[in-house]
């Protein structure tokens, strides 16, 4: 049984969301401040971590940065800070997702399984990756570029996954936002992939500004392209 670690301090909110994750056949556990959360936090406990970003004693934010500092868990926020620089932030420090409030159930409940089914793809064991200087090993959950391991949030590491096991195919971003989330709707846009992309880039390029492993094809798309560098 999945469990899911769920951080607010709106009562109401808790009490609904957590009797329908209940019902969906989920455990969840509950803290509604930082500091609960922090002593309640297991990296080996939980699948899925959802974070709202104004609590009583602190931010989800930091949360979110202690949490990718041991674990590549799942992690959505879901908030009322529905800025473009907030929904930036949260993603780029690691966020797999990010539901602003108010929000449809369904559609939350929906991206929570989503979350979950990659999470289970992207555990299974396969064999090592190997191009242009990264490795992956996919059992371990282990990047390295040029022979150094590097430091991948569970986004990147899933995006980093999907070029490498389509070399030299041009993938639009529809084809990517539909394979990564695992959803018919579109409820991530391109912008929030560009986000994901700079990211990753920023982390395996030798020069992010002059990418040669993740390269744009104007107007059609991305493609990890094995032909150029290393």
């Amino acid at each position: 049984m999945k469990q899911l670690f769920f951080v607010e301090d709106d009562l109401s909110l808790i009490n609904g969301l957590t009797f329908a994750m209940k019902k969906q056949g989920y455990e969840v556990d509950v803290a509604r401040t930082s500091l609960e959360a922090e002593r309640m936090w297991d990296a080996e406990k939980y699948d899925l971590v959802i974070l709202d970003v104004s609590l009583p004693d602190g931010s989800g934010f930091e949360l979110c940065r202690k949490i990718r500092q041991t674990s590549k868990v799942p992690i959505m926020f879901l908030t009322a800070a529905d800025e473009e620089t907030d929904i930036i932030m949260g993603l780029d420090i690691g966020a797999d997702d990010y539901i602003t409030k108010p929000f449809k159930l369904a559609v939350f409940l929906s991206r929570v399984n989503a979350l979950l089914r990659r999470s289970d793809h992207f555990s299974q064991p396969e064999a090592e990756l190997t191009s242009k200087g990264i490795t992956v090993q996919l059992l371990q959950g282990m990047v390295y570029k040029d022979g150094k391991a590097i430091e991948l949030t569970s986004s990147e590491y899933k995006l980093l996954c999907l070029f490498m096991k389509n070399p030299d195919v041009v993938l639009s971003p529809e084809q990517i936002l539909s394979r990564l989330w695992d959803c018919n709707e579109n409820y991530i846009d391109n912008k929030t992939l560009t986000v994901y992309i700079r990211r990753l880039r920023m982390k395996i390029e030798d020069n992010p500004g002059e990418p040669d492993k993740i390269v744009t094809m104007r107007g059609m798309g991305y493609k990890w392209n094995s032909a150029l560098g290393k």
